[in-house]
């Protein structure tokens, strides 16, 4: 199905990227507990898709219908429908795979069980731990006329809609908030007879076991009623221009915008009698245009990434302990390493530690005089930045760049930049014109007399915890050009009036798409010499039109053009004289693929490039993204051979087709080959 006919729509592509997801749940192969996790992942995912992407649909809808555009609110009103057919075949599919995955769960001995099938122990049991753990951290919201319900929910939880009967009808409603921030959702029951048998039940059915006990004594009830239901809202806010408010202050009045925004989506127990569900959408205010989703009993899945493994090691991913690199190593400190030659490391296979080393021992390095660092999400708990705290303490100028805006950790950002400024930090908080998505640090070093920069180029985040599970670039280089050229990114940051030249860096909004468009053509015209010419690309996401489009001119003018594109493709591979020679895979495995790396043949001169930016419009116009070229022959080389091992993967790569139906590349007579395993493997070797 295509919009135009040339371009797949975005979110209907989205959401075939969380069906690839949901394959991973329902592939037996998979260890049992990591199928669990997956369902936790794609209700994750899916959480993100209604806040953010359906969100903005809904809001087209609108703009639409204000301007009085009909054939417009037409069109985005089937896209919306579309999306709503489509999740609710996903989540059929979802309910489908929980109900299989729990049944295999019990044939290794572990049980995930409900309230209905409790023993007397287990009970008796339950009843304690109720009283003594978890009645503390409830506290039920009885609803009337002057109640809000909307105002008072937070989507990032879950409820349960409670109905109390007397004398045979339903006297009042309430809500209770499942506290999975104070505990685990997963209760393990300590067994009282077979050790061998593990019991798992949800702090839903516990709390709905004993809601009686909740309400006793407060109000008057023959019986009492709870079904599951879990609300989306929209993650869109905007930031007022009062000239006499500082920027942290308009983010923290915005970010309130969030917690008031319309619902997009309501989830609830299938099992909801028709008068309760009548009244959770009067109170949530529920339009037609707004995803209302019958599923199972356990509304939320999110939690369920975090699923214990109770059982024997094998239920789960056998561990691939992080490489150490030998090239840091080899050396008393990462400025002899990184002056030696450029170092590239792939996280999670390699260790994130090298990069907290590196600005550990910068922070308290005699030499070093400055730090520069841009940061979009960091860890709870940042050794980074403590290690740039320990830097001012310890004489230093340290300068950081944080972004605000970056989608669903502005808070703690928020709190971060108070806390460095307070520290002695130079803050930067980014632009209200664009959103910083680099990944740069620069250390100044003196030697010899001399200043010396020392600058990192990454693909990915400055967080030690998405490091364990997200697969990134990191490129650490002495040249002082590339270094030099990311110190007038921070300038271009600080003041953005100034547009400085940049001869090396694909630097966003400036020059990125220029650059990234003048090496399609040059391959156009190696081809039409006879030269060696083709494109290979990675990304997350490809849905900028203009680039698409380039693409498609690239593929007519007879040049090869392989992608591996993980979420979204709005590009249609295979369409006879218009992208023909273009061939698509995704790769969905055990760690979320993240890099974004550019190849281009260049006349058998290949040229490599790793980058923030996914080829989005956002990314190429809307931020400070940079891409940096890859210089070092032997480094090149080792991401040419990681993109040809994930091309050659036969288990977890899928083909993106003009259907997007998330077919598996056909293996025929090759080995069976599972790209992330193999990548480990030939990066352990060379070490």
């Amino acid at each position: 199905m295509l919009q135009q006919g040339i371009y797949y729509p975005k979110e209907l592509s989205w959401l075939s990227f969380n069906e690839r997801v949901l394959q991973e749940a329902a592939d037996k192969k998979n260890p049992i507990v990591e199928r669990i996790r997956f369902l936790g992942i794609f209700s994750s995912n899916m959480d993100e898709f209604y806040r953010v992407r359906v969100a903005e649909v809904k809001r087209q809808i609108y703009l639409c219908m204000d301007k009085g555009d009909e054939d417009g609110a037409e069109l985005t009103m089937a896209l919306m429908e579309q999306i709503q057919h489509k999740v609710v075949s996903m989540t059929d599919d979802f309910d489908r795979i929980y109900k299989d995955v729990v049944a295999r769960l019990a044939r290794y001995n572990v049980f995930l069980i409900t309230k209905d099938q409790l023993d007397d122990y287990q009970r008796d049991w339950l009843r304690d731990y109720f009283k003594n753990k978890i009645l503390r951290h409830i506290a039920p919201i009885l609803l009337d006329s002057k109640v809000d319900l909307l105002s008072r929910l937070n989507d990032s939880a879950t409820y349960l809609y409670v109905a109390i009967y007397r004398n045979e009808r339903i006297s009042k409603f309430a809500t209770i908030e499942i506290p999975t921030t104070a505990m685990s959702r997963f209760v393990v029951i300590p067994p009282q007879k077979s050790r061998k048998k593990k019991h798992i039940i949800l702090l839903d059915d516990i709390i709905r076991q004993f809601i009686e006990d909740i309400f006793r004594g407060f109000v008057k009830f023959d019986h009492i009623e709870a079904y599951s239901f879990k609300m989306t809202r929209d993650s869109e806010y905007s930031i007022n221009d009062e000239i006499d408010e500082s920027y942290v202050e308009k983010m923290s009045e915005s970010m309130k915008q969030r917690l008031i925004a319309e619902p997009v989506r309501v989830i609830h127990d299938v099992e909801m009698p028709e008068e309760m569900l009548k009244n959770l959408k009067r109170r949530l205010k529920i339009t037609s245009l707004d995803t209302l989703i019958a599923g199972g009993a356990y509304r939320n899945f999110k939690d369920f990434i975090g699923f214990p493994n109770v059982g024997r090691d094998y239920l789960e991913n056998t561990p691939l302990p992080a490489i150490n690199s030998s090239q840091f190593a080899s050396f008393d400190t990462v400025f002899d390493a990184i002056g030696h030659s450029d170092i590239l490391l792939y996280y999670p296979y390699h260790r994130f530690l090298h990069f907290t080393e590196f600005v550990r021992q910068a922070a308290f390095d005699p030499s070093v005089k400055h730090i520069r660092m841009n940061i979009y999400r960091v860890a709870d708990k940042s050794r980074i930045i403590n290690s740039l705290i320990d830097a001012v303490d310890n004489g230093k100028t340290v300068t950081v760049v944080v972004e605000l805006r970056a989608r669903f950790d502005e808070e703690a950002n928020i709190e971060w930049s108070k806390k460095m400024t307070d520290a002695g930090i130079r803050v930067v908080l980014g632009s209200p014109s664009f959103k910083i998505h680099s990944k740069l640090c620069v250390v100044s070093r003196e030697e010899n007399g001399e200043l010396i920069n020392y600058a990192h180029f990454g693909t990915g985040n400055f967080n030690e915890k998405t490091a364990k599970i997200y697969t990134d670039f990191s490129l650490f280089t002495r040249n002082q050009e590339l270094a030099q050229e990311a110190i007038s990114v921070f300038e271009l940051i600080q003041l953005p009036y100034r547009r400085p030249k940049f001869q090396h860096l694909q630097v966003s909004p400036l020059n990125a798409r220029t650059k990234i468009q003048l090496l399609m053509r040059q391959e156009i015209q190696n081809y039409n010499e006879g030269l060696p010419a083709m494109i290979t690309l990675k990304v997350n996401n490809l849905v900028d039109k203009e680039l698409i489009d380039d693409l498609y001119r690239v593929s007519q003018a007879g040049v090869k053009v392989r992608a591996i594109v993980r979420g979204m493709c709005s590009l249609v591979p295979a369409i006879k004289g218009l992208s023909e020679n273009i061939s698509i895979i995704s790769i969905v495995d055990r760690f979320l693929e993240h890099p974004r790396v550019m190849i281009f043949e260049s006349a058998g001169q290949k040229k490599v490039f790793i980058s923030s930016a996914d080829w989005m419009t956002r990314n190429m116009d809307n931020r400070i993204e940079v891409g940096c070229p890859v210089f070092d022959e032997v480094l090149k080389q080792r991401i040419i051979d990681i993109m040809e091992l994930q091309f050659r993967d036969t288990l977890k790569a899928r083909v993106i087709d003009k259907d997007q139906i998330n077919r598996y590349v056909k293996r025929g007579n090759r080995k069976k080959l599972r790209s992330q395993e193999e990548i480990y493997a030939y990066l352990k070797r060379l070490e």
